[in-house]
């Protein structure tokens, strides 16, 4: 008998601790939110991450809204590429959640880590949990993913297994990396060895080892940059946007860096999303420039794909004109709303 109440007693202990957390869970929820950006919250590895919610314009919580969790590309924060899609899809009806990840931007490291490690497997976690978030609030009916560049690898990576991303769409996405990373082993051994060598160095001195990854840090002078690149033209781009006087480098956002923890290469070679294409069951969208250097990456991912999908290559765009060109971003941002409404 007392075996019988114990029981009782546990079940309904249980069952009123399951009933206050989803009360506390509501409540967590019920913020009231406005049209235009709005500054979140959510935890991903026991840490608060930061992000900013994109709502349309005459938002309404009684209404159910398709949302979008947004992926950027390496070494990104929030107040780059999501601060463009974000603006962008919420003008086409849409929510758009952008974050910094672990250890980025406004999101702290873990205890005892460093800023600016930003690692792909955690990154896939932390996209994870954005769906997570999305799926508490009571306005949202369904979930997609937009990613850019890195970004594009991040969501479709997420999606393999995460099934409450009903549909994905990457631009200039870098999904099938390995023909673009892995270039022979007189490349990729340096670089594996140096992060070896990072990994090492932070260990044993508990100290960060920050490096500049494509040889681009926060003071060069564009011309400085272009002269020592091994391809002028991709570098010139590149720098227009993340260089020391370009649209979102660090001097136009504050809490960014082009520098980044050394290790982060022995992740990074790493192509989840190429390697498990044929396991996306999700319809899937992919933009990319048709004469951009990282064109391979969509396409040979593509060739991989064994889902339902769509693909638009533009010829007149670069890699790094869908990041914040209002013409190339207008072609992207129109497409990626009529896929994610069909």
């Amino acid at each position: 008998m007392h075996k019988l109440l114990f029981g009782l007693f546990l079940i309904i202990g249980f069952s009123g601790l399951k009933a206050q957390n989803s009360n506390n869970l509501k409540a967590n929820t019920m913020t009231h939110f406005k049209s235009g950006k709005n500054s979140v919250t959510f935890k991903s590895f026991g840490v608060e991450l930061v992000g900013d919610l994109y709502l349309p314009e005459g938002f309404d919580e009684n209404k159910k809204y398709k949302a979008i969790v947004g992926a950027s590309p390496f070494p990104q924060v929030k107040d780059q590429i999501p601060a463009t899609y974000g603006p962008e899809m919420a003008k086409r009806g849409f929510i758009y959640l952008g974050f910094d990840y672990l250890g980025m931007g406004e999101s702290p490291a873990l205890p005892g880590e460093f800023k600016q490690s930003r690692y792909m497997f955690r990154l896939i976690e932390n996209t994870w949990d954005a769906v997570s978030y999305l799926g508490t609030l009571p306005f949202v009916e369904e979930i997609h993913g937009l990613g850019v560049c890195q970004g594009g690898s991040i969501i479709a990576s997420a999606a393999i297994t995460d099934h409450r991303i009903k549909k994905i769409a990457t631009v200039s996405g870098m999904m099938a990396a390995d023909g673009f990373q892995w270039l022979g082993r007189e490349i990729t051994d340096p670089q594996i060895a140096a992060a070896n060598a990072s990994m090492q160095k932070m260990y044993e001195t508990g100290e960060p080892d920050y490096v500049a990854p494509f040889g681009l840090n926060d003071e060069q002078s564009r011309e400085e940059f272009v002269e020592a690149a091994a391809y002028p033209e991709m570098a010139g781009e590149s720098y227009d946007y993340y260089g020391r006087d370009g649209f979102r480098g660090p001097k136009a956002v504050k809490n960014f860096t082009n520098l980044h923890i050394g290790d982060q290469g022995m992740q990074s070679l790493f192509s989840l999303a190429e390697a498990y294409a044929d396991k996306i069951v999700q319809p899937t969208l992919v933009v990319y420039g048709a004469n951009a250097s990282t064109a391979l990456c969509s396409t040979e991912f593509i060739d991989k794909l064994t889902n339902e999908h769509e693909v638009l290559a533009v010829d007149k765009f670069s890699h790094v004109d869908f990041y914040y060109k209002p013409e190339a971003v207008k072609v992207s941002a129109d497409a990626v709303a009529e896929f994610f409404n069909k």
